[in-house]
């Protein structure tokens, strides 16, 4: 049940040097930054609830990901 969009992934990874991208390998890439931005997500809802927030803002996603760094 992937929501992002296979191709795009794939635009992305064509990108960043790909040459070709197997059905396999694409559909490993979603799952993955699909996890990944579910856990960034996570970690910045609490930034914004600490700061007395329910939206989550640019700053919030900084944090963020400079956390799992």
């Amino acid at each position: 049940m992937a929501d992002l969009p296979i191709a795009a992934v794939v635009r992305i990874a064509k990108k960043n040097g790909a040459e070709r991208v197997g059905s396999d390998a694409a559909d490993a890439l979603v799952e993955k930054a699909e996890a990944y931005i579910a856990e960034l997500t996570k970690k910045a809802n609490q930034y914004a609830l600490h700061a007395g927030r329910k939206t989550i803002k640019e700053e919030d996603i900084e944090l963020a990901a400079k956390s799992e760094a």
